[in-house]
């Protein structure tokens, strides 16, 4: 690990953004430093898209499994071990990380485990050491948003972080949020065996894609027995029941 220094690029971030900046900056030639804080991979490696579509996978087969007989084979659905969907999960993503950090690795990426500050236009300070770049590439990522006055107990009331490690499958939750991470945890757990209702504030669930698709899901997940609300402006603190 290098100990401060010049670099052409100097990247603050080991997301999807970040890592995908340093290994095209890298084939280009140029001479990176990678800065991040806790594993590159980020959160789509880590808490979103990759964990997410593990336990879709879980969900799916739960639901071929109840449904087996419709193609002739004989199988008994007799629920959910959630330590081993958790060990699952764990295992996609050990398995992509360490992938990512040997095409980093044989980049000759520089990887920096720390947090980093802005400490000048092209400099970032890790602990003692700074890194300057003819380039600073901010690609710092995001975090669950909370409500005001809203405390995350990491019990009842969870964000979609402690949602990917919960140990249980809940009776019954509601979902504050109809975007993505929202609809996807809603479907797994709606196929795990809970009772599931959405809030989203917009006119329909997925606010950033188009009406059509929308539709569509709203139509599959009725049919499910996935409840949700839109157009709902008031105020709801979401819960997961025991």
């Amino acid at each position: 690990m290098a100990e401060g220094g010049h670099y052409d690029i100097v990247i603050l971030g080991g997301g999807s953004g970040g890592y995908a900046c340093a290994l095209r900056a890298a084939e280009l030639g140029k001479r990176v430093a990678l800065i991040e804080k806790d594993k590159v991979g980020g959160t789509c490696l880590h808490r979103g898209c990759i964990p997410t579509k593990a336990l879709l996978h879980a969900a799916e087969v739960a639901d071929s499994t109840r449904e087996s007989e419709k193609f002739g084979v004989r199988a008994t659905f007799e629920g959910i071990e959630m330590s081993s969907v958790l060990s699952y999960q764990q295992g996609v993503v050990e398995r992509l990380w360490k992938g990512l950090q040997s095409t980093i690795a044989s980049r000759k990426i520089d990887t920096i485990l720390g947090e980093g500050r802005l400490t000048s236009p092209n400099s970032v300070t890790v602990g003692d050491a700074t890194y300057t770049g003819d380039y600073v590439v901010l690609a710092t990522g995001s975090v669950p948003r909370s409500l005001p006055g809203l405390s995350i107990d990491g019990s009842r009331v969870i964000s979609s972080d402690e949602g990917l490690s919960l140990d249980r499958v809940p009776k019954s939750a509601i979902i504050l949020g109809g975007g993505v991470i929202g609809v996807e945890f809603a479907s797994v757990w709606r196929s795990f065996g809970a009772d599931v209702t959405i809030v989203e504030m917009a006119p329909q669930l997925l606010p950033l894609e188009d009406e059509a698709s929308a539709k569509v899901l709203q139509r599959v997940f009725r049919r499910r027995g996935i409840g949700f609300d839109t157009s709902n402006t008031s105020c709801l603190v979401a819960s997961a029941g025991p």
